[in-house]
């Protein structure tokens, strides 16, 4: 606690009473409460009514806050009148803080609090005292209470609820315009004197702000402050107790204010004339540049609308305004030419969209400036004279004939000479040619208008110099109508005459069409090519003709088909005419003229015999020729049916049976003997899967000796097949090489017999059973047959 703070309490001490430094003596009050002994007074009831007085009572005491003494600050004394000074009497005190807050002597009732009290925590205290017999502990008071309040002094300072406050108020506005209020509290007592009055003060932020001392409201302080000058302050408010006099405390908060934009600031350019550079060839729509003009404002207030007020380019080029970053774009209107036009001049205005009406004296809140756009020259393609062309030609002409002439220029200030093509993808059959020098096109084919009557090519010119610049144009060629094509019957007709028909019936209605398409319409003349005394043609001329007989009468079986050549002709120049021929049948028709039968033949067929009979008869016979044909070839196949029937080729290195040994008919593929004596070699080997028709002796050929490389080669194969487990498991060449050698019924392979001198007997294969009959067929028979020969 400051020093000023001591003395000012001290001098509060002094001049407040001090109840608490007396003895307090209390009067006696009557005590309503009834008493068991005491006077008697009569009722209503005439029943005795007890009264008696009550001894003490207390009024409120006082005590002053933050006392700083070393010893236990006095409160008060409780005396009651029964005590009579020898010590029979015991104070008791209960209640808010009793026996720790406030303490009492028992004896002569004086009353301490122990500690400082913070009247901020609690203003007053409620207690309960009682005088007591010491000696029977019985009371000799009633219970009665009191309460001490704690009076204030000035020990808390005026606080604002926040640190930093942030405001914000226009920039230029008048003198007194508020900012904001700011609040401060105290927590002293504000009905005791002037502890709690708060006066707001300002400490820093002048000359631009000002504070009401009452209120605490911030309010501008100087005329036309600029946001573009400064935009942000700092205010500093002090808020200070007992009316803001000498010795009160304070408390402080800090203002940060900020000025909000106005429009107040024009649009300005930075520059007076502009320059931009575009190449002629730049497409419409294409930007050039842009133009900016700055503003101070901020926001809404910046906010630009740019215009082309004027110059020899308003209808050439657009300016449009970007809104995000609030510049003007100009871009090309309408294409350029750098031949017709080399230079623009703009007139660019630019205007605030929000404007406030307040500071129109401020100057117009608009600025201009020159734009100059120069066009830059480019190698352009050539030019078409016309966006397309149409030609119209017929079909007649001859070849090499001009249908007409494309026309194209080079726009550059250098003219370049001109080459013209087609492109043959739009004239695949090569019907046109174009000559490259002067556009002039030509056919090179027969035209057709029947076949196509329109043709779409495409032309294209280049400049000479700079052939990669190509400029197309599309060239539409009609083909126009010659009467080329003679009239034909519209369909084929299927006409016949009844057998009973009669002179100037009508069989058969003709008409023609015309692959041609005259102006006029098509028109079209029928006629007989030679007088016919069957027939005749009557023209209905409406492009339709009759067929009439002309007698009575037709008999199929002399004449069972007419044929009439007519005559049709169109009425175009020049006159095209062809002969159609009908083919008329003779029929056999009801009375009604329905059509029955129209074959002579039927006539002869047996009755009940139809044509589908016939056809159905010719197709058994045919498959029963068929039938005899597949058995004949099936017969004469079993004759020469292999002895083996397995459906493996018995001929492969790989041979599947389960018979012990093959023979010779293992080794089709590979020769044993061959490969242990190479000059023993057979000129002609016999297939042995069939019965041979003649058994021929084999050739005998000297015996070799032993090759021993072979017979190491074989065994190491041999040994390398056994120990393979991804080796098939087959019987094979290399098994039998020297399979005779162990064999109880020695070799069965005839490997050696190329190489042994003399024939061998075979007749013992007779005796091994059934599994050996075939051997027995084929080797068995050996000498009788050589004997018969």
């Amino acid at each position: 606690m400051t020093i000023q703070r001591v003395l000012l309490l001290l001098l509060l001490w002094m001049w407040l009473p001090h109840p608490c430094h007396t003895e307090m003596l209390f009067r006696r009050t009557p005590d309503l409460r009834p008493k068991r002994s005491g006077g008697r007074a009569s009722g209503n009831d005439g029943k005795a009514i007890h009264r008696q007085k009550r001894g003490w009572m207390w009024n409120q005491f006082f005590l002053l806050e933050e006392y700083t003494g070393s010893d236990y600050q006095y409160v008060g004394k409780l005396h009651s009148d029964q005590d009579k000074g020898d010590g029979s009497l015991k104070y008791i005190l209960s209640g808010d803080g009793a026996g720790t807050l406030f303490i009492i002597d028992e004896k002569t009732g004086d009353i301490h609090a122990t500690r400082r009290i913070d009247r901020e925590e609690k203003a007053f205290y409620t207690l309960r005292a009682q005088a007591i017999n010491r000696r029977t502990l019985r009371p000799v008071e009633p219970e009665s209470e009191f309460v001490i309040k704690i009076h204030d002094i000035n020990d808390n300072e005026p606080t604002f609820p926040e640190e930093i406050y942030t405001a914000s108020v226009p920039e230029m506005s008048v003198v007194g315009t508020s900012v904001v209020q700011v609040t401060a509290t105290d927590a002293d007592d504000p009905s005791y004197g002037n502890s709690a009055r708060v006066i707001y003060s300002i400490l820093q932020g002048q000359p631009y702000f000002s504070v009401e001392p009452e209120t605490g409201i911030i309010r501008t302080a100087l005329p036309n402050m600029n946001r573009e000058n400064r935009e942000q302050y700092q205010v500093v408010i002090q808020a200070k107790d007992m009316g803001g006099q000498m010795g009160g405390l304070s408390g402080t908060t800090t203002v940060n204010i900020t000025l909000t934009d106005v429009n107040d600031n024009p649009p300005r350019f930075a520059q007076s004339t502009i320059h931009l550079r575009i190449p002629e060839s730049s497409p419409v729509g294409t930007a050039i540049g842009s133009v900016k003009a700055t503003d101070a404002d901020t926001g809404k207030n910046a906010e630009v609308e740019y215009r082309i007020i004027d110059g020899d380019g308003t209808d050439m080029f657009d300016i449009v305004t970007q809104k995000d970053t609030q510049e003007g774009i100009i871009t090309v209107r309408k294409p350029l030419d750098y031949e017709m036009r080399r230079l623009y001049t703009l007139k660019v205005e630019a205007e605030n969209t929000h404007v406030d009406p307040r500071f129109y004296y401020l100057g117009p809140f608009k600025d201009t400036t020159i734009v100059k756009i120069s066009v830059d020259d480019v190698d352009e393609p050539p030019v078409f004279s016309r966006s397309s062309y149409l030609f119209e030609v017929h079909e007649d002409i001859e070849l090499g004939t001009i249908i007409g002439t494309v026309m194209a220029r080079d726009p550059d200030s250098a003219s370049s000479p001109i080459r013209f093509s087609l492109d043959r993808h739009t004239d695949l059959d090569r019907i046109f040619n174009i000559h490259s020098g002067n556009g002039s096109i030509y056919t090179s084919k027969p035209l057709d208008r029947e076949i196509s009557q329109w043709h779409n090519l495409s032309v294209i010119a280049a400049e000479i110099n700079n052939p990669k610049d190509t400029t197309r144009v599309p060239v539409y060629v009609r083909i126009l109508d010659v009467n080329d094509n003679a009239p034909q019957f519209a369909v084929f007709y299927d006409t016949f005459v009844c057998e009973n028909a009669r002179a100037g019936q009508l069989i058969q209605t003709i008409s023609a069409v015309d692959k041609d398409d005259p102006l006029g319409g098509q028109k079209f003349f029928f006629s007989l090519a030679a007088v016919n005394p069957n027939f005749t043609v009557q023209d209905n001329e409406d492009n339709t003709a009759r067929i009439l007989t002309r007698r009575n009468g037709f008999s199929r079986h002399e004449i069972s088909t007419y044929l009439l050549p007519v005559v049709i002709s169109d009425n175009d120049y020049p006159i095209q005419s062809s002969t159609g021929t009908l083919t008329i049948r003779v029929c056999a028709c009801d009375s009604r003229g329905n059509m029955q039968s129209c074959n002579a033949e039927a006539l002869l067929l047996p009755a009940g015999l139809s044509t589908g009979a016939l056809v159905a008869i010719l197709l058994c016979i045919i498959i029963l020729l068929v039938i005899v044909v597949l058995f004949a070839a099936l017969k004469r196949q079993r004759k020469k049916e292999p002895l083996i029937l397995s459906k493996e080729d018995i001929r492969d290195n790989i041979v599947s049976y389960n018979d012990e040994g093959g023979g010779e008919e293992d080794t089709q593929a590979f020769d044993i003997g061959t490969l242990r004596n190479p000059a023993a070699i057979e000129d002609k080997k016999l297939r042995r899967d069939i019965i041979p028709e003649t058994l021929f002796v084999p050739r005998r050929t000297p015996s070799a000796p032993d090759n021993t490389d072979v017979r190491d080669f074989i065994n190491q194969r041999l040994k390398e097949h056994d120990t393979d487990p991804s080796a098939p498991p087959y019987d094979s060449l290399a098994t039998y090489a020297y399979e005779g050698n162990d064999s109880i019924a020695e070799s069965l392979s005839s490997l050696e017999s190329g190489t042994t001198e003399g024939d061998q007997n075979y007749d013992y294969l007779r005796e091994w059973g059934p599994r050996f009959n075939k051997l027995a067929e084929m080797y068995g028979g050996g000498e009788s047959d050589k004997d018969t020969s």
